[in-house]
């Protein structure tokens, strides 16, 4: 066994250490969902950071730039603004919100509310949930394969199998306490991995006399893609659209639950501040770092490599072949921590939308077991069926950024519009919700299966500007019920 290997064990190991060791600290549903509402700033903004860039970060936007090219830079700035945006329009309001309202999860919150007796939003709230949350937290897994690939030369479907086993097994020992805490050090290592890699590639190939330019340039024919251009080739309207479509990452950040359950747990909304410059501080080079990595990859294998090699490997295999074994091991570990943190965040919240939202609970010999020992169950029931749809998605040949694209649109269509209302206009009435949380959902599961509107502009953008339409519309026509 090489030293790379070694530390990727032990750093697995410690995941399923802490996973044990907090297994007593999850006496109520409020601990194994929201950690009692006890996280400081710190835990705070490393684990809403780890959990929002999952292994569509260190694996498919390096993949992504390497194919794509400098019309990527779009999206990164998309992500920092989205980032930004979320901690100062949601983080505060909607930890004292959900706390006034003694809310667990986004839909308990938006149902007692909007004092919802017919329970439409909670029921459909949960299902949106659940649904989308099955092919994140599949794309996740179907990361864990390409990693293990790269490090031990296991078959797809063998790391997609260890990888789904460690995270479903920690999740489900440690509840929120284990993926908070888990979170801080993969935030570390994430960060570290986003800053140092790149610049040590960088410093590779100072002697080499390769540019960026020539290496986008070669890339272009390879790709036929024009890599080389901010724009993708596009003028007019199709370059403002290819710009539009690179922002509209960011819309997402303000609709995902597993990212908004961090504000939830906070200790106090007075402490939002301090972790809002933590996020942000880290966001900048790290999100920045992940568009280099995929550069710098291309620079020093040179794009004839990726022809017969996936582009989503790129970051483990230049973290292999430029790093000393130690520094490779850490950082590799920190691409599994990626998509670790946000698979656990997600199985939870999708577990939450079941049991909590759904009220759905199982009974043996005639007892209803209780609540988190429920939650256990179902976080188990969504794991597997979410390993399912990553042993589909590797035989059907789907990337983690197309998936990772749909569930991200989906989510933050359906829940980004309604909570911005919510939470900062009045007049927002219980339809107007409705109709935003059910245009966002539909709208992108229609126009992302049309290939002809999605080649106009990306259901990212177009959901959620339907989603905004729909809920400030209803909630004008409806202003009766306020």
């Amino acid at each position: 066994m090489d030293l790379i290997s070694f530390i990727f064990i032990v750093y697995l190991l410690f995941l399923l250490l802490v996973g044990v060791s907090t297994f007593k600290l999850n006496k109520t549903q409020e601990d194994y969902l929201l950690a009692g509402r006890k996280l400081g700033p710190w835990v705070t903004a490393f684990s809403e950071r780890a959990s929002g860039e999952s292994a569509w970060l260190l694996l498919a936007l390096p993949g992504a730039a390497i194919t794509i090219g400098l019309g990527e830079v779009w999206a990164v700035i998309g992500i920092i603004i989205g980032i930004t945006a979320s901690w100062y329009l949601i983080a505060e309001k909607l930890r004292d919100e959900t706390e006034k309202y003694n809310a667990l999860t986004i839909p308990e919150y938006l149902h007692r509310k909007f004092k919802d007796e017919s329970k439409i939003i909670r029921i459909f709230s949960s299902i949106i949930i659940a649904f989308f949350f099955l092919f994140y937290v599949s794309a996740q897994f179907h990361a864990s394969g390409k990693v293990l690939n790269s490090l031990f030369d296991f078959d797809p479907i063998t790391g997609i199998t260890v990888g789904a086993l460690i995270i479903i097994l920690y999740t489900l020992m440690g509840g929120f306490y284990a993926v908070a805490w888990t979170d801080l050090l993969q935030g570390f290592l994430m960060i570290g991995t986003l800053v140092i890699l790149p610049m040590a590639g960088f410093i590779e190939l100072l002697d080499s006399g390769k540019t960026i330019k020539d290496g986008l340039l070669a890339a272009e024919s390879l790709f036929n893609n024009h890599n080389s251009d901010f724009f993708m080739g596009q003028t007019g309207l199709g370059a403002s659209v290819a710009v539009l479509g690179g922002l509209s990452w960011g819309f997402g950040y303000l609709g995902q639950p597993h990212l908004l359950t961090r504000y939830m747990a906070i200790n106090s909304s007075k402490k939002i501040k301090v972790a809002r410059k933590i996020a942000i501080i880290w966001a900048i080079p790290g999100i920045s770092g992940a568009f280099l990595v995929g550069i710098v990859a291309l620079l020093h294998f040179g794009p004839e490599f990726f022809q017969s090699v996936d582009p989503e490997q790129s970051m483990p295999l230049l973290a292999t072949d430029i790093l000393h074994p130690i520094l490779a091991g850490m950082f590799i570990s920190g691409a599994v921590a990626a998509m670790m943190s946000t698979a656990d965040s997600q199985l939870l919240i999708s577990t939450s939308a079941i049991t909590e939202d759904l009220g759905i609970g199982l009974k043996v010999r005639d007892k209803v077991l209780d609540v988190v020992t429920n939650s256990r169950f179902f976080t188990i029931i969504m794991g597997l069926t979410a390993y399912g749809i990553a042993i589909f998605s590797q035989y059907t040949g789907k990337t983690i950024f197309s998936v990772v694209s749909y569930a991200w649109s989906g989510l933050g269509s359906a829940f980004g519009p309604a909570l911005l209302f919510t939470l900062w206009w009045k007049k927002t009435t219980r339809k107007g919700v409705i109709a935003g949380i059910l245009t966002g959902f539909f709208t992108t599961i229609i126009w992302s299966n049309i290939p002809e509107l999605r080649a106009i502009v990306t259901e990212r953008l177009i959901s959620f500007a339907f989603s905004i339409f729909a809920v400030f519309v209803v909630s004008m026509m409806t202003q009766n019920e306020n």
